[in-house]
């Protein structure tokens, strides 16, 4: 049965991406830690993280990285948070966040209900921050 996540990349339910290449997508979360917190998934479901092949995994860490620099700068953010929880959904992705302190790591104090246009706002703010660092080619929209 496939996640909610490959329903996502699929198209069958919506989602804010940020991020579009040929082995992973970047989209936001709908309860995030902090106004920015990105989710980098592998397009291929796999659920746990140490089972994925070595380039696949090197992929969404560089994604991760040029997401977080994008982050960063889109919500001038002292730090980046990165985590991998693998529980909440049964296929791997990367949470990508803006970190203002420890409490940012907690999935438990995510936001349940954040508005439409915060998460618009955020999905701007980062699609525009990708294409200014030059990463434009794989930002959707």
């Amino acid at each position: 049965m496939a996640s909610v996540f490959t329903h996502i990349i699929n198209g069958d339910l919506p989602g804010r991406f940020v991020w579009k290449d040929g082995q992973s997508v970047g989209f936001l979360t709908i309860n995030p830690v902090t106004p920015g917190h990105v989710l980098v998934v592998p397009r291929k479901e796999i659920d746990h993280w140490e089972q994925i092949d070595t380039p696949t995994f090197t992929h969404l860490s560089d994604v991760s990285q040029k997401i977080g620099r994008a982050v960063k700068d889109a919500f001038d953010a002292p730090r980046m948070g990165l985590l991998i929880a693998g529980l909440e959904v049964p296929h791997l992705h990367i949470h990508v966040f803006p970190a203002h302190s420890l409490e940012a790591f907690d999935l438990t104090k995510a936001d349940p209900n954040p508005s439409p246009e915060s998460l618009d706002d955020a999905a701007d703010r980062i699609r525009t921050s990708l294409r200014a660092l030059g990463y434009g080619e794989n930002v959707p929209g």
